[in-house]
């Protein structure tokens, strides 16, 4: 089981950039799968993007894609995402989510909602035009 609690959201100008950061505790976080999700006020969650257990593969929403970057230090158990060329539309509630424990021969990454199972509790991005 993880825990997680993200960080880095506030308000930022259309083109600005920003970087949000989850932090895992618990127990080999390099065995789970992760992924960053965004609710805006109104709408459904979203799938914003997706990282495997080791990092070397990512996917990405097609509106973030060109935009946004994941990363993930397996050694500090933590995940991040650069978001670049904010805009307005990015405003939302940004949620990290994990999937696993997995296999230490999976590297899959998934950007299906219902197949993770531990969720932060949002940190609030607001883009301004």
């Amino acid at each position: 089981q993880v825990q997680l609690v993200e960080s880095g959201g506030g308000l930022v100008q259309a083109g600005d950039s920003l970087r949000l950061s989850c932090a895992a505790s618990g127990r080999a976080f390099s065995t789970y799968r992760m992924g960053w999700f965004r609710q805006a006020p109104g709408k459904e969650r979203e799938f914003v993007g997706a990282i495997s257990t080791s990092g070397g593969r990512t996917s990405y929403a097609p509106s973030v894609k060109g935009r946004f970057t994941i990363s993930r230090d397996n050694a500090k158990n933590t995940v991040d995402l650069q978001m670049n060329s904010l805009k307005p539309e990015d405003t939302a509630v940004y949620y990290c989510a994990a999937d696993g424990p997995k296999p230490t021969y999976s590297d899959g990454i998934t950007s299906r909602e219902t197949e993770y199972d531990y969720w932060g509790q949002g940190t609030q991005v607001t883009v301004s035009s």
